[in-house]
């Protein structure tokens, strides 16, 4: 029987990550279902935290120092080639975080693996591992299983449970020497926006998104842009939500309109766009068809703010559709949670 490797770098403060907790819950989850044994395998400055988040696996296997402690391809790589080796792992299991998504496609290639990714179902089935994914901006989806070992796979987020572990764990340590060629790339500075400026938050519960009704002619004839920004930022603000927006709101800044100027294109959702998985999501003036809401495919719950009653959120995209202006009903709620 394979052995289930589940893969993964510690976030900076020694922890895991909650990608990293879901990857490991289905991975579990499918070890317990081949009845195989599964390991962990860490990468970082320390991975002696983050070890106990995996307490209950039948190993765990770490490369630390400091060497290791970014993001770079040439450790990164070293590292988990190393794991694997040191693991002999059937089947190798990671978060989709931009880290592994970068690193473990070139590590199946140097093993003679094939790897899957954005995976958002594992299950075992008369003994085989069979995932699933989906396809063509999520309009289809296959489930796929594979002979060839090692298999690699990456699991997004938010469609498995977190593993819950704790308590003592004993680390292998994994020895892997660098040689200068891999040490060339360095890490001067990490430039991040503060919190009140962040408005891609993955791990919100709540993502707002806003169409291009906020920037066209009001009641008064005139645009808002400004205002809309204001409630936006607002609620955000007040909540911490995740911003998401329309393509074609974003795309009106090119075309000399008015526009939010904190919007780009990494908070397009739709078929153009991200897929997230958020539990709850607010449409504000979007249309609500098909190539829109196909973003919001693993959104839990979703409502909707539109005037037009006919609109697509009406013929059954939205769980909750208020026929409303979305200036007075953004300024009504900020007000409330005021």
């Amino acid at each position: 029987m394979d052995t289930i490797l589940f893969i993964t770098a510690v976030e900076p403060d020694g922890g895991l990550s909650k990608a990293s907790l879901e990857a490991l819950g289905a991975a579990k989850a499918l070890a317990d279902g081949l009845s195989a044994s599964l390991c962990a395998g860490l990468v970082g400055a320390d991975v002696s935290a983050a070890a106990k988040a995996c307490a209950g696996v039948t190993a765990i296997y770490g490369v630390s120092g400091a060497e290791f402690a970014d993001s770079r391809y040439a450790s990164d790589a070293a590292a988990i080639e190393a794991i694997c080796k040191a693991a002999n792992a059937g089947m190798v299991i990671g978060p989709d975080s931009s880290r592994m998504s970068r690193v473990l496609p070139g590590v199946a290639q140097r093993l003679g693996g094939k790897i899957d990714t954005h995976l958002t179902g594992l299950a075992a089935r008369d003994g085989k591992p069979v995932v699933t994914r989906w396809y063509y901006r999520q309009r289809m989806y296959a489930e796929l299983t594979r002979e060839q070992r090692p298999w690699f796979m990456t699991v997004s987020p938010g469609c498995f449970a977190a593993y819950e572990g704790a308590g003592e764990a004993a680390v292998t340590a994994v020895d892997v020497a660098l040689p200068d060629a891999a040490r060339r790339t360095t890490v001067k500075a990490i430039l991040s926006p503060s919190a009140g400026e962040q408005t891609i938050r993955p791990d919100a519960a709540m993502l707002l998104v806003a169409g291009a009704g906020w920037t066209k002619k009001q009641a008064d004839g005139a645009a808002h842009a400004d205002v809309a920004g204001t409630l936006i930022l607002g609620f955000l603000d007040k909540t911490k939500a995740s911003l998401g927006s329309s393509k074609s709101l974003v795309d009106m800044g090119g075309d000399g309109q008015p526009v939010l100027p904190f919007l780009t294109h990494l908070h397009q959702v739709g078929q153009t766009g991200a897929t997230p998985r958020h539990k709850k999501g607010l449409a504000t003036c979007c249309h609500g068809e098909e190539p829109h809401v196909v973003g919001w495919r693993f959104v839990s719950e979703r409502r909707a703010v539109n005037l037009d009653p006919n609109c697509g959120w009406a013929r059954g995209k939205a769980d909750v559709l208020y026929v409303a202006d979305a200036f007075a009903v953004m300024t009504k709620v900020n007000e409330l949670l005021d």
